[in-house]
């Protein structure tokens, strides 16, 4: 190649490089603009869940720390708090109380509605089977403060349906169910009879529908029944959906405020009290604001501690499945 080619090859070769260049900048310009207009839409968001969420759970949590009556000026007291929920009895109670409603709660959130999907996907016909699931979903739009009244009207002592139906079987003197101490919890464990929860219900169904044809038929072939099929084969495979019903009741069921204060307010006496009646106790009646920031961070963790025991320990078949592939029938029938 001559002298003068060359001295022409090299400008060019170099307008190539700067062109690229450009086009390289403009791309990270473009990019970067992109960005810049995505995070300024979701800025009023990001805005809204620090003022009204992060900003109370971190205030909560330096409260604690702190005798405080939500208005005057706070004083250091350390784990002083902490301490004096380990000697209050209000809180011993409510803790047993939360104890059992939360055992409660977690076995019948996962046998019954998992029992009625079973039977509903049994049904002949599409139509009948999502008619079914329709009659169990409508309590879902129905809000939680009319049930709970609605259950109060029905527990009252001397107006109200048990008690009448109770009276005409012969019953003399039938009990007060969220006025008899002994019984008060149990009145509140009885609400929402028969426990078809909608929203397990869906979660369940969806999972059993998602369980391949291939394995409930070769199941089918190697003789097994129904109810063997659902104990070996289905139930293992929807024991992800448990977990996420599991986790979901125990928190809903720690956090419980809404039923108590509707129904007893935690009585009579301490029968009935649970941790978020004491926390809004502490806080709105007695002024000790530092105080029910200690009840909501010991609430928290415990939910923490629970969910972590929860989802390490609670597996599915999914869990143990190669990655990027479903479980193989031969792997869910082999236990069959």
């Amino acid at each position: 190649m001559s002298e003068g080619a060359r001295s022409g090859a090299l400008p060019l070769a170099g307008d190539r490089a700067a062109s690229a260049a450009a086009r390289r900048s403009g791309g990270t310009l473009a990019k970067a603009r992109r960005a810049f207009l995505a995070y300024l839409f979701i800025l009023p968001t990001i805005a809204l869940l620090a003022v009204f969420m992060y900003y109370p759970a971190v205030s909560a949590l330096y409260h604690s720390f702190f005798d405080w009556d939500g208005f005057t000026q706070a004083t250091f007291v350390g784990l002083g708090n902490f301490a004096a929920m380990a000697v209050d009895d209000t809180m011993r109670a409510a803790a047993v109380n939360v104890l059992k409603l939360a055992a409660f709660a977690m076995i019948i959130s996962v046998t019954v509605p998992l029992i009625v999907a079973r039977l509903i996907l049994s049904l002949p016909g599409a139509r009948a089977q999502y008619a079914f699931r329709v009659l169990f979903v409508i309590p879902l739009v129905l809000p939680q403060v009319v049930i709970y009244l609605i259950w109060k009207s029905l527990y009252d002592p001397n107006f109200g349906l048990l008690n009448q139906l109770l009276m005409t079987l012969g019953v003399q003197s039938p009990p007060a169910w969220l006025g008899d101490p002994n019984i008060a919890l149990y009145a509140v464990m009885g609400i929402g009879f028969p426990w078809v929860d909608g929203f397990a219900l869906l979660i369940f169904t969806a999972g059993l529908q998602s369980i391949s044809r291939e394995i409930i038929d070769a199941a089918a072939i190697d003789g097994a029944g129904p109810v063997e099929r659902f104990r070996r084969i289905e139930l293992p495979l929807v024991i992800g959906q448990i977990k996420l019903i599991l986790v979901l009741n125990m928190i809903w069921t720690i956090q419980n405020f809404t039923s108590i204060f509707i129904l007893t307010q935690g009585g009579p006496g301490t029968s009935t009290m649970v941790p978020g009646m004491a926390l809004y106790q502490a806080s709105f009646q007695n002024d000790r604001m530092g105080y029910a920031c200690a009840i909501g961070m010991a609430m928290f963790l415990v939910m923490l501690v629970l969910t972590y025991i929860n989802l390490r320990y609670i597996r599915s078949e999914s869990d143990f499945a190669p990655r990027g592939g479903a479980t193989a029938p031969g792997a869910a029938l082999a236990k069959a």
